[in-house]
């Protein structure tokens, strides 16, 4: 890759001695950011390396021409919004150090994560970002802001691996209204459920700190909860006894099935939007999707290389995002199982004899934002990135994280909580925009009409490519 930048420097510097970089088209790819066409090589010695790269070549990133690749590729450009930090006594046996888990309530109301061993500490988040301001913009009064909610903390009496809020109102139903006028009250609906290490699952008023459902069959360990996003009160739960569970609080946390197809631990689940589809990741590189209409088995999908840790459905549910120790997050159609992009933390991407030993660059986490255009992930390389679903390349931001473990998207996507091995959560800006309307149009589309349906629309292929978002 340097022989590029050497033989720019010797162009500039007037000495063309040495030979010319091969110009293939992998050997560019490799080089990441210098056109290696002979006219753009040709060019730069002539004017001095002032003249952008040619148009029928890809320039990655929205940099300057010919940057250094270490200062790239090292660059930290997400900026902190805000940092938690576990306090507290720290010999005291409740509280440790990791962060395991972390959720939001599909309301704003509140941020919990965990705090290693023990404990579950509840931030009024809605309060923390809006910092309680009285007067607008031009100076007039305001309405006097209502009591701020103090942090709570619980106490699980056995260490917690997983956290989740569900509420019996639809997450879609949090986005489209003003809560305050909502005919639901939050503080008695909202419910906190804990995973803890014997395999049992606490579920919490989060109003009032009191317990209300007890739920025990796994056998061990629960590194996974999520609420079904409709509202329906159904908890699913991924253990590493090899087994996935589904449960209805709304009848008194009976359990509903127990689903059985993976091999070895269930590292987490997700829900598609319409609580349609479950999907779940484990070891041995295991990605299974369920059919929740009568709790079959839709589909394994294959394609990584190492156990799988992470998964998450875009807001439309036409894509399904898994990362896995391969270093690699692949972006699925979980209606045909086609794989649509591939996101790599490791360049050049580690050999298959590899896979299974690049330690350094294990991938911990990813999120979904919900504008359906970008991904969250977090790494063992110490960093943060932001992809962009249209650019596997590069990320659109990254910003350096040591020892991080788990990441979660706001419900108002304005930022991505990031949990780490020292018991602090720091909060990055997310990479927001006006999207297109031809992008709000594809996601309103695609939250009622599966790929078979789209495939069937007499519309012409490259508007069914790109609503299928392949191109």
């Amino acid at each position: 890759m340097e022989i590029y930048y050497e033989y720019i420097r010797n162009c500039v510097a007037g000495n063309a001695d040495m030979d010319m970089p091969c110009t293939c088209e992998e050997c560019y790819r490799n080089s990441r950011n210098v056109c290696s066409c002979i006219d753009c090589l040709m060019k730069s010695r002539k004017d001095s390396c002032q003249q952008s790269p040619c148009e029928n070549h890809d320039f990655i990133g929205d940099i300057e021409y010919f940057p250094p690749h270490e200062d790239y590729y090292t660059r930290a450009d997400a900026e902190i919004l805000y940092q938690l930090k576990p306090g507290g006594n720290p010999n005291d046996q409740k509280a440790g150090a990791e962060t395991w888990c972390s959720a939001f309530a599909p309301d704003n109301s509140y941020f919990a994560w965990s705090c290693g061993h023990r404990l579950v500490r509840l931030v009024p988040w809605k309060h923390k970002i809006n910092n309680n301001e009285i007067e607008d913009d031009e100076g007039r009064q305001r309405e006097p802001p209502l009591p701020v909610p103090k942090e709570k903390v619980i106490d699980c009496g056995e260490y917690v691996w997983a956290v989740a809020f569900g509420s019996s109102v639809s997450s879609k139903c949090h986005r489209a209204v003003n809560v305050s006028f909502h005919r639901f009250n939050f503080g008695k609906d909202l419910i906190l459920a804990t995973g803890l290490q014997s395999g049992r699952i606490k579920t919490w008023d989060v109003s009032t700190g009191g317990i209300l459902l007890y739920l025990i069959d796994h056998k061990e360990v629960i590194r996974d909860l999520q609420f079904a996003p409709d509202g329906s009160m159904f908890l699913a739960s991924a253990s590493r006894d090899k087994t996935l569970k589904v449960w209805d609080l709304n009848d008194d946390g009976n359990m509903k099935k127990t689903l059985k197809g993976h091999n070895g631990w269930v590292y987490s689940c997700s829900w598609s939007p319409d609580a349609k589809i479950l999907a779940s990741v484990g070891q041995n590189k295991t990605v299974i999707l369920w059919d929740m209409s009568d709790y079959s088995m839709m589909r394994k999908l294959t394609g990584h290389q190492n156990d799988v840790v992470a998964c998450d459905f875009s807001p439309d549910g036409a894509l399904l995002a898994t990362g896995s120790y391969d270093t690699r997050v692949i972006l699925w159609d979980p209606y045909t199982g086609q794989k649509i992009r591939t996101f790599g933390h490791m360049h050049p991407a580690p050999s298959f004899l590899m896979m299974g030993g690049a330690n350094d660059y294990w991938l911990r986490a990813l999120s979904f934002s919900h504008d359906g255009c970008h991904v969250g992930t977090l790494c063992d390389d110490k960093y943060v990135r932001f992809w962009s679903i249209y650019n596997e390349e590069v990320p659109v931001k990254k910003a350096q994280l040591v020892n991080a473990l788990c990441c979660n998207y706001s419900p108002d996507g304005c930022c991505l909580a990031t949990g780490t091995r020292d018991g602090n959560v720091v909060f990055y800006m997310a990479p927001m925009r006006v999207q297109k309307l031809q992008h709000l149009c594809r996601l309103s589309v695609r939250r009622v009409l599966p790929s078979t349906k789209v495939d069937a629309l007499p519309i012409p292929q490259k508007l069914m490519g790109y609503l299928k978002y392949e191109n």
